[in-house]
């Protein structure tokens, strides 16, 4: 028997024993897949499930429900009439405050066009009643070299009295602030002060102008004294018994001289000014030169 032959004479085809897949079906490894049997499909994705809805949320019954808008407080509270004066007030405020602060910085500003225009109405505005004693952008820079000098009349151990030469306290300040990182408030400032405290109180014949002027002349002497009792050149001359008696203070005023480079011509001639002898009650007299 031929090995091409099967059960029966029926030659099988090509496709297997079993044959060609039937019509309408498929064929499976055990056989011929049923006539009519659904043909599944191939290389197709399964459709996701739908998606359910959430649930409604229900309302909280123990939340507490939104307070209710409270009644309108402050200027919005007010009618419209009220409201419009309001506004008007506080531009007038404003107005006033713009100009006020305008007047105080021509004020104190250095002279300009506007302040010789209208100086013044601004002098009209500011005194008395908001005077300034400072100025802005210092706009008179000191010019002048001034030192105070001193010298003292002093009674000696003996009864006798010696009259001391000008000893220069501005230069003691100055060899004391030189190199010094933080010099001293006093050192700096005390006798400038007391010096142009004297002369804001005193005219051109240091006479007194106003009730202020005998305390100047007691705090500018009772510098000078505090200072001769510590200078040791005074203790020197007199031997060191000796108590101050009176004391004359005097100035030395010199112009700053001008850059090399300036064609400014200045004079450097020192100008001086003597006050009279001031006698030292004894009570300062006693903290004076021992």
């Amino acid at each position: 028997m031929d090995a091409y032959d099967g059960g029966s004479n029926a030659r099988q085809g090509p496709d297997g024993p079993q044959g060609p897949t039937a019509p309408g079906g498929t064929a499976g490894p055990d056989g011929p897949a049923a006539p009519g049997a659904p043909t599944p499909s191939v290389g197709l994705a399964e459709p996701d499930p739908p998606v359910e809805p959430d649930p409604p949320v229900e309302p909280d019954p123990t939340a507490e429900p939104d307070p209710a808008p409270g009644p309108r407080a402050g200027v919005a509270a007010l009618s419209l009439r009220y409201q419009i004066g309001v506004a008007l007030a506080l531009a007038v405020v404003a107005i006033g405050a713009c100009a006020h602060l305008g007047m105080t910085f021509l004020h104190v500003a250095p002279p300009n066009t506007v302040t010789r225009e209208h100086g013044k109405a601004v002098d009209d505005w500011i005194y008395p009643e908001f005077e300034q004693n400072w100025k802005l952008f210092a706009p008179n820079p000191l010019q002048q070299n001034i030192s105070i000098q001193v010298r003292a009349e002093v009674r000696d151990g003996e009864g006798g009295s010696l009259t001391t030469g000008w000893y220069d306290l501005s230069a003691e300040d100055g060899r004391a602030i030189d190199g010094n990182l933080l010099p001293s408030h006093t050192r700096q400032n005390e006798l400038r002060r007391a010096w142009d405290f004297f002369l804001a109180t005193h005219d051109g014949e240091n006479r007194p102008v106003g009730l202020r002027g005998s305390l100047s002349e007691s705090y500018l002497r009772r510098i000078v004294v505090l200072r001769l009792d510590r200078d040791d050149a005074v203790r020197a001359a007199t031997g060191g018994g000796g108590a101050v008696e009176r004391v004359q203070v005097r100035s030395r005023t010199s112009n700053v001289p001008p850059p090399k480079w300036s064609r400014e011509k200045v004079s450097t001639t020192a100008a001086y000014r003597e006050l009279p002898w001031w006698r030292v009650p004894a009570d300062e007299a006693g903290g004076g030169v021992r």
